[in-house]
């Protein structure tokens, strides 16, 4: 186990309008405020996108299970950023679901916004 100790730093609350790329905007905003380490919870809907599900075998190091989402999915999730020597990494997972279809994973490469998604981000 590896951890960090951190204090509550600064409290965001965003809003993502219809159209815009939850990943995108949400890296966008990161480097604006200069946060480097953060936990945020989100709420709203998600279409077009992807999100890995798991690995295809469970072997390390592990081969994604890519599933594809499109028009309208109510989307929870909770994404963390920390330190890298990339600088902020970002990590997403998110539960969406659409009528009795549903998704859990880690939301990767594309996320557009359904009409709004409404996060509160606490930098630590």
């Amino acid at each position: 186990m590896q951890y960090s100790e951190g204090r509550m730093g600064r409290v965001f609350v965003l809003r993502m309008d219809h159209g815009e790329d939850l990943i995108e905007s949400l890296q966008k905003f990161l480097e604006e405020k200069r946060i480097e380490s953060c936990t945020a919870l989100f709420l709203g809907a998600l279409r077009d996108g992807r999100t890995v599900t798991g690995p295809k075998m469970p072997e390390v190091p592990p081969s994604p299970n890519f599933e594809a989402y499109e028009s309208a999915w109510e989307v929870l999730g909770m994404a963390t950023v920390y330190p890298s020597a990339d600088g902020p990494r970002l990590h997403i997972h998110s539960g969406l679901g659409r009528g009795r279809d549903a998704l859990l994973g880690c939301i990767r490469e594309k996320a557009e916004v359904y009409l709004v998604v409404e996060m509160v981000l606490f930098e630590i």
